[in-house]
């Protein structure tokens, strides 16, 4: 299939659809935003900068990395390292139920259903490529929109390097590369490079 399919369409769009049903808001660029459909937005234009040759199964992943994530909040789960690794697991089954449900209702074959399911509960990592995408997207995503207001709000400077140490390993080199290159500000900049610093 090819990016301009009927079925590649139908997809983003009942995506976003049901990641502009999100009742959390975010103000950018002067318009009001569903969260999680903007999450996506980003997602999607990072994918395009680090593979600008993506199939349409790699930019349905992108686009559903964080489908519907406002139903299963962090509080459903301990507040511990435990109940942490268990809400992470979780979504990643739930996003891949959700994209796949969508892919099915778009006339996808079950193997172009599989693959993305696969991609979405974050199998392979290191070894398949487009696993290895979607991880280094969401975290270019995270490091240039999310960290700022996350090294504020955070408050433990030490837990926050080890993180962002932690994002970095599941980096590939050109993710690496590219993280180099974002404006960060403020304390985000210094701890960035208290974390980088051995590297």
């Amino acid at each position: 299939m090819t990016m301009s399919s009927q079925p590649y369409r139908d997809a983003i769009r009942l995506i976003d659809q049901a990641n502009s049903a999100d009742p959390n808001r975010e103000r950018w660029n002067g318009r009001d935003c569903a969260k999680e459909l903007l999450y996506s937005e980003r997602m999607s234009a990072w994918l395009e900068k680090l593979r600008p040759d993506a199939s349409d199964l790699l930019k349905i992943a992108a686009r559903a990395q964080h489908i519907c994530r406002w139903m299963i909040p962090r509080s459903r789960y301990p507040k511990t390292r435990v109940g942490y690794l268990e809400w992470r697991t979780g979504l990643y089954s739930f996003h891949a139920e959700k994209a796949a449900a969508i892919m099915a209702q778009c006339g996808y074959d079950e193997d172009s259903i599989k693959k993305v399911k696969r991609i979405l509960r974050k199998r392979g990592l290191k070894k398949d490529p487009d696993a290895q995408t979607i991880e280094d997207v969401a975290c270019l995503v995270f490091l240039e929109s999310y960290f700022n207001d996350f090294v504020d709000d955070y408050g433990d400077e030490e837990k926050i390097i080890s993180i962002v140490q932690k994002t970095w390993d599941k980096m590939s080199p050109q993710a690496r590369n590219a993280a180099l290159g974002l404006k960060l500000q403020g304390n985000a900049t210094r701890i960035v490079q208290k974390a980088l610093a051995g590297n």
